[in-house]
């Protein structure tokens, strides 16, 4: 009678023992918090800039960028995101303070990287505006402004580049000397023009995410057309550009997001054959240097 007892008993102690475990679990993990303005969610997207920006006499290539926030949770205590720039995505972690019905961030970067630092962070109307400074104060730019609106990305395989544009890459040029010829025969040099690479016309016709193409369509390009030919595929899914040439060319496009750092993963049958036939012909490609006012 004590054994049938015994083992009629067993069930209730095991599911007082999971009970118990569940309770402690519980006590150690915490009830998870209710997530907030989820109404802020998504990519928030805009210029990324020096505060000194006007008044600096030099290179200022690095000096104006496109930035996106990626916001992905908000509870009480915590706000966890994403900064993408100039081709380097890092996570961000801070939290939301609300003061009569004013919403405030402060995100930081890990600081694992020379270019991490803290973002400090408005929301005015429609817009978050903000600072951003680095924890290294030695950079050539410690301290960024930003204003970014909430932006959806979407792969639109259609999208082209504006051709009220300039397609020219600043970082690359070529001098050219000017010689005259005197009456005496001799040379004398009267200084020298720059040359920088440009882009024909042919960037704007050939899309190479709807449009299978053929040699005779890139075999007389020029090397520029061939590298954003290609890269319009990447911009289309979002790639964060690192090489400040494709920044330039991409960043003050309406419809690029920079979102993440590979797109390899993402590129159609028709954009990984374009993308080899464009790789061929680019290696052997010249560039085309034409004569421009800065």
């Amino acid at each position: 009678m004590k054994k049938i007892l015994l083992f009629a008993l067993i069930p209730f102690l095991m599911l007082s023992c999971r009970d118990t475990k569940k309770t402690n679990k519980e006590k150690v993990t915490g009830i998870a918090q209710p997530e907030i303005h989820k109404e802020l969610y998504g990519f928030w997207v805009g210029d990324f800039y020096t505060t000194d920006e006007l008044e600096y006499e030099g290179d200022m290539s690095d000096a104006v960028k496109k930035l996106n926030i990626n916001i992905k949770k908000i509870t009480k205590d915590t706000v966890i995101a994403q900064s993408v720039v100039s081709g380097n995505s890092r996570p961000l972690l801070g939290k939301l303070s609300e003061d009569g019905g004013k919403i405030t961030f402060v995100l930081d970067e890990p600081g694992t990287d020379k270019y991490d630092g803290k973002f400090e962070i408005t929301l005015v109307g429609d817009t978050l505006i903000g600072k951003w400074n680095a924890y290294k104060k030695e950079l050539k730019w410690p301290g960024k402004e930003f204003k970014l609106l909430k932006k959806a990305f979407e792969y639109n395989a259609s999208r082209m580049l504006p051709t009220e544009m300039e397609y020219v890459d600043w970082s690359d040029h070529k001098m050219v000397e000017r010689l005259d010829t005197l009456e005496d025969g001799s040379i004398d040099s009267l200084g020298a023009n720059t040359f920088y690479r440009s882009a024909s016309e042919q960037i704007f016709k050939l899309n190479a995410s709807t449009t299978a193409l053929k040699e005779e369509d890139v075999k007389n390009l020029r090397k520029l057309d061939l590298q954003i030919i290609k890269n319009t595929i990447f911009a289309r899914h979002g790639y964060a550009f690192k090489k400040q040439t494709f920044r330039n060319f991409f960043d003050p496009v309406e419809w690029y997001v920079p979102v993440k750092n590979n797109v390899d993963n993402d590129l159609t049958a028709i954009e990984n054959k374009n993308i080899k036939l464009l790789d061929r012909f680019t290696k052997y490609a010249e560039d085309n240097y034409d004569a421009f006012g800065r």
